[in-house]
């Protein structure tokens, strides 16, 4: 017998009742109640955490670290990130008070985000994108503003579009270099001209730079190294993809002193401290992880290489990423939406993919197939994603 509801109200908040579910886990729902499905769908990495990081973990158990650390987290893990990114991005910071150590990238995102956004300010964000950047602004009561990238452009970000989207409320720029899930970058040139647009229009930049390590061709830049841009950049970084530790939720955030202060006070009052597990953890990786960190890369290129390649002798035009361990097809020679084409393939071929419109309406068209699989399953997901097109083809 059930109840009669005792409220007359809902109690959900308006701007939480508007932000759609992940367009992601909403699929894999269908895709775990199914059976033989090879997936190449979920962003994570294709290899278990490095023993001698895993190691760090468990001595840090055996020596009893189970306690709280700063609200800043481990100073001696701040000092190691102040190393790493003066020496990998060109950009120094001062471990005592310009970084902060976060639970995972997505908690700095998050938190740079309530520390900066006032009711109404706009945050401009490029698109195709991660899922959680429109509905991060939204929850931190801003106005998210998309800029679409174009796959005749590689989904690079145009500052033209940029200064074109500025308002007078525009407040910040998000991005994301490489980009999930185009794979996308940005050349050292395409990035000075946005950081003109940025000085010019006096915007704070938000910059996503967790698959930066995972560069395939070139040299990953950072914004925040450009001239007039430190200053005004808050560097979102982590550990999850490039050491493969995404289990430990473990991220950092640098920027200048006043911007950390902002992020410190959300931090302290909501998720206190990082694991301290995880933090030794991420020491271990950050001063002798490299060669792990290598050896995956070049795995990840070789899967990229054939996947890519793949696609493009089945009919399914697919731009080379230069960064990630991302794929995007296009799927509009099949006649089928992203979705249909998603959901049409797990049910006849049983291969999971992410439709492109998960990732906003710029990504419609596509599909994002992840290459961090086993070079198995990529390959006997590709024999069947070949079967399904030539049926549609027929």
């Amino acid at each position: 017998m059930s109840q009669q509801p005792t409220t007359k109200r809902d109690f959900v908040a308006d701007h939480v009742r508007t932000i759609p579910r992940s367009g992601i886990r909403d699929f894999f729902d269908i895709v775990q109640s199914m059976d033989n499905v090879v997936s190449l769908g979920i962003g994570e990495p294709g290899f278990v955490t490095p023993w001698h990081i895993r190691e760090a973990a468990i001595f840090a158990l055996e020596k009893g670290k189970t306690g709280y650390t700063s609200n800043f987290g481990l100073l001696k893990l701040r000092r190691s990130i102040s190393r790493y990114v003066a020496e990998n991005f060109r950009v120094e910071y001062d471990p005592n008070s310009e970084i902060l150590v976060t639970v995972g990238v997505s908690e700095a995102l998050d938190i740079a985000l309530r520390a900066v956004i006032n009711p109404g300010d706009e945050i401009l964000y490029h698109e195709p994108c991660y899922v959680s950047y429109q509905p991060s602004v939204t929850l931190a009561h801003g106005i998210p503003r998309a800029i679409r990238t174009r796959a005749e452009n590689n989904f690079a970000l145009c500052a033209e579009d940029v200064a074109a989207a500025v308002t007078p409320r525009t407040k910040a720029l998000m991005l994301n270099f490489p980009t999930n899930p185009t794979g996308a970058t940005m050349t050292r040139e395409e990035l000075e001209k946005l950081a003109r647009v940025c000085v010019e229009n006096d915007l704070l930049v938000l910059s996503d730079e967790i698959y930066s390590e995972l560069t395939f061709s070139g040299k990953h830049h950072s914004i925040a190294a450009l001239p007039g841009m430190r200053e005004r950049t808050i560097f979102l970084h982590g550990f999850s993809k490039a050491f493969a530790m995404t289990g430990f939720r473990i991220g950092y955030a640098c920027a200048p002193a006043g911007l950390i202060e902002g992020m410190l006070r959300v931090h302290q009052y909501s998720m206190l401290c990082a694991s301290i597990i995880a933090q030794e953890a991420a020491i271990e990786a950050l001063d002798h992880g490299r060669a792990d960190m290598e050896m995956m890369r070049e795995q990840y290129r070789l899967r990229r290489n054939f996947i890519v390649k793949s696609f493009n002798e089945m009919g399914l035009k697919c731009h080379l990423p230069v960064g990630s361990f991302y794929s995007f097809p296009a799927i509009r020679s099949t006649g089928l939406t992203s979705r249909e084409f998603s959901v049409q393939l797990l049910e006849q071929e049983r291969v999971a993919c992410v439709p492109g419109n998960a990732f906003g309406p710029g990504g419609e068209g596509h599909v994002r197939a992840s290459f961090c699989s086993t070079m198995s399953d990529i390959e006997k997901a590709v024999e069947r994603i070949g079967r399904f097109v030539q049926k549609r083809n027929r």
